[in-house]
């Protein structure tokens, strides 16, 4: 059956709809129980609007949403409660207080569950279908509950959009301020509990927290500002349900549910492999391009102090060639591979020189526009170790140790100073860019004339 074909079916453009609606409350509403560390709170009370659901149909014999979502909302605020009263009241942690009572009200559920189904109108009930979800067996009614109750949680969320905010990230400070975040709390798992039952029948008990937390994590990977994050995780929320609905319609006994879950659990790995900031893939290789540049600059760093050694020891006038790749591994404390990259890549700058000795051993030294580079680089290098030895002293002055550079952040009064306190312990680059060329066999390929 061709997915234009099945959009022609009118019951299959309200559980669409349906389930769309479902996905934007579900991944708004996650947004906030994801920020607040919440994530299992979901699952616990999703596992916990179990033994509600099936108390309701027992007591009255109907499968209304309206009902369940009453039955549900007291299952669910018992089971809060209860999650409350054990971590505060014993030392339970809470988390364990969680796994507690998500098992003590679902293994209830489950009870009941089978104790209906093997009543007399058992058969007729369809709550089977809560477990897992089954979107088809929604019916015009419920979509329009879905739908309306789905409106109201997104308008709520929408007026106390700043007290949410609030209350995710300085629930002190909002109390500060003046605002009830202990209602507020209250109010944002209320909504929870609401965006899950109405998800019930659809995604079903077991997976439906995860339409609340899989489009949130999704939308950190894309944004770092709430109010974004929040409109990428409702869209990712509404694709996933568009998804599953569609692709369930496509195979015959093909839950929903989990095909929802499957839908927004592949936006997340997408998310979690590509997105530019937060993804795997951007940063491994953020990480291979910095270990790439703390090779070049190590090895730069190793060349430029032996050339300043060696200068520091020959005669004016004497013969200089360069050093040889073993001195700089010994003096950078990298391997002969890794002194080779790095030496090709500073080749490839023209920033390095490769050069022959009288014995036939390769050495490196700089070219005039390598040595511009390391100077101040050298010079970069040892005002950070100044400062860090001299701290106590600079006390005053605002340092940012996350920057790269250092002398920016100086005045010219402190980077007189420190310049000259790099002089009295003879720290100050001897080698700079106007060090004039060393004349080799009549042409001028580089290096330092001693």
């Amino acid at each position: 059956m061709s997915i234009l074909y099945t959009l022609q079916d009118p019951n299959t453009k309200w559980v669409l709809m349906g389930c769309i609606m479902l996905g934007i409350s579900s991944g708004v509403l996650g947004c906030f129980a994801f920020l607040r560390g919440r994530s299992l709170v979901g699952d616990a009370l999703a596992h916990a609007a179990l033994p509600g659901v099936c108390i309701v149909y027992l007591l009255t014999g109907s499968k209304s949403i309206g009902l369940f979502l009453i039955g549900a909302g007291v299952a669910g605020l018992l089971a809060t409660y209860s999650i409350t009263a054990i971590s505060r009241y014993s030392r339970i942690k809470e988390d364990t207080s969680l796994a507690i009572v998500l098992s003590v009200f679902f293994g209830i559920g489950i009870v009941l569950l089978t104790f209906i189904q093997h009543s007399a109108s058992g058969n007729q009930s369809g709550l089977d279908k809560f477990l897992f979800g089954q979107a088809a067996s929604l019916v015009h009614g419920d979509v329009i509950t879905i739908m309306s109750v789905a409106s109201v949680l997104l308008l709520l969320t929408t007026l106390l959009f700043k007290e949410f905010a609030l209350l995710s990230f300085d629930p002190g400070f909002g109390r500060g301020l003046g605002y009830p975040m202990g209602l507020l709390d209250g109010l944002l798992m209320l909504m929870l509990l609401m965006s899950i039952v109405i998800g019930l029948q659809a995604v079903g008990v077991v997976l439906v927290a995860a339409m609340l937390i899989a489009p949130a994590v999704t939308a950190r990977y894309w944004t770092d500002k709430l109010s974004r994050m929040v409109f990428l995780s409702g869209c990712f929320g509404a694709l996933s349900g568009v998804l599953g609905t569609l692709i369930s319609t496509q195979q015959e006994n093909l839950p929903t549910g989990p095909t929802i879950v499957l839908s927004a659990t592949c936006f997340f790995l997408f998310s979690l492999l590509f997105s530019p900031r937060r993804g795997i893939l951007a940063r491994l290789y953020r990480f291979v391009k910095l270990r790439n540049k703390v090779l070049v600059e190590d090895v730069m760093q190793s060349l430029y102090e032996s050339l300043e050694e060696l200068a520091s020891r020959t005669r004016v006038g004497g013969v200089y060639l360069g050093i040889s790749e073993d001195e700089i591994a010994r003096k950078s404390g990298k391997s002969p591979a890794q002194v080779k990259r790095a030496l090709a890549e500073l080749r490839r700058r023209k920033w390095v020189v490769e050069r022959e000795k009288a014995e036939g051993q390769a050495a490196w030294t700089f070219t005039s526009e390598g040595m511009k580079a390391a100077y101040p680089f050298i010079l970069n290098q040892r005002l950070w170790d100044l400062y860090h030895m001299t701290q106590n002293q600079y006390l005053h002055v605002q340092i940012d140790q996350s920057r790269e550079e250092l002398a920016p952040q100086l005045t010219d009064e402190v980077l007189a100073q420190m310049l000259a306190q790099l002089e009295a312990y003879d720290l100050t680059p001897r080698l700079t860019e106007s060090t004039p060329l060393y004349p080799m066999t009549g042409n001028n390929q580089g290096g330092v004339p001693l």
